[in-house]
């Protein structure tokens, strides 16, 4: 017999070597409280584990871990422990640096189990039930050794987003031209126009959000003659909306 929740052997009546049932509980506890796993993505034991290491069991597992996919496993008096998780386990990655929730059947990452935004590049704020979605976006590009009468970034608007802003940076101070406009082929001066030169000179070049129907790049123009050197880092903040999965 074993307890409810966490499986912990129990003592029967008159049983014989009541330490063994004891210390298996004991170890099992150990393992379980203030729940770490080393990794989460093995599917085959390590060669040389060490007494109290534990891991979350990728798909596929073999060997020792044939069959526990998904599953906590311990290695505890020289042999693998499996700790079949339950609904609302939660376990620090220790490779990751990251939380998980056992949720549904399967290991969610702490921020998606709550539905939170996080930091990041870009970050989902909607979804619908069937997968039509809003994600925030944040893109840089560092346009180096500025030559000529404008630079086009690599990186580009892309098809059916919707900006907010260019946003801009004068990393090493522009040579050649007494100000520079920041904007898209055809309006030069869309996200800012006479941008300072100087080293840290900074802009945010707000807009009324503008849909994109074409992946559209960023061009820096020359004022006042052509670049003939300098660093501008640039960043595109759009919203990009997608269609439902089904």
């Amino acid at each position: 017999m074993t307890t409810a929740s966490l499986a912990l052997p129990l003592l029967s009546a008159a049983q014989a070597q009541k330490h063994v049932t004891v210390n298996e509980a004991l170890a099992r506890l150990d393992g379980l409280v203030q729940l770490s796993v080393i990794d989460r993505d093995l599917t085959s034991p390590p060669a040389s584990p060490a007494d109290g290491e534990r891991y979350i069991v990728a798909a596929g597992a073999t060997g020792a871990w044939a069959g526990w996919d998904s599953d906590v496993v311990l290695f505890s008096g020289g042999a693998w422990l499996r700790l079949a998780p339950q609904e609302g386990w939660r376990v620090w990655v220790e490779d990751e640096n990251v939380l998980v929730v056992r949720m549904g059947g399967a290991w969610l990452t702490f921020d998606a189990a709550m539905n939170l935004l996080v930091h990041g590049p870009a970050v989902e704020v909607a979804r619908s039930p069937n997968g039509a979605s809003i994600e925030l976006h944040v893109e840089e590009e560092l346009l180096s050794g500025l030559t000529g009468a404008s630079a086009t970034s690599t990186i580009t608007i892309p098809n059916r987003a919707i900006v907010l802003a260019v946003s801009t940076r004068t990393v090493a101070a522009v040579l050649g031209a007494t100000s520079y406009d920041c904007g898209i082929a055809g309006e030069p001066a869309k996200f800012g126009g006479s941008l300072g030169i100087a080293t840290g000179s900074t802009n945010v070049g707000v807009i009324g959000p503008q849909a994109f129907y074409a992946p559209t790049p960023i061009v820096l123009t020359a004022n006042g003659g052509s670049f003939t050197g300098g660093d501008v880092r640039i960043a595109i903040q759009y919203l990009l909306p997608t269609a439902p999965a089904a």
